[in-house]
């Protein structure tokens, strides 16, 4: 199994973020809102107080299809570069 260097991860993180910039961009022209087509999953932020420290825990993934494209090309992209 082949790992991924620090520059295939940020490509495939910034294909991520340019998906979900062109999903929200398209979301109310017409012929390309599909791209903007979607769910969010994950788990809503909550809290622990120790009383000393507070710790706030959370994640959620907004997944479109714009990018899943994103991430499909970025990933070609990582495969074009080994």
């Amino acid at each position: 199994m082949k790992r991924f260097s620090f520059l295939q991860v940020l490509i495939l993180l910034i294909g991520a973020v340019l998906g979900s910039l062109i999903a929200r961009l398209t979301a109310n022209i017409g012929f390309l809102s599909w791209l903007s087509f979607g769910d969010t999953f994950g788990v809503s932020p909550f809290t622990v107080n120790l009383g000393v420290a507070q710790f706030t825990f959370g994640m959620t993934f907004d997944l479109t299809i714009a990018a899943i494209l994103g991430l499909i090309i970025a990933l070609l992209i990582c495969r074009w570069m080994r």
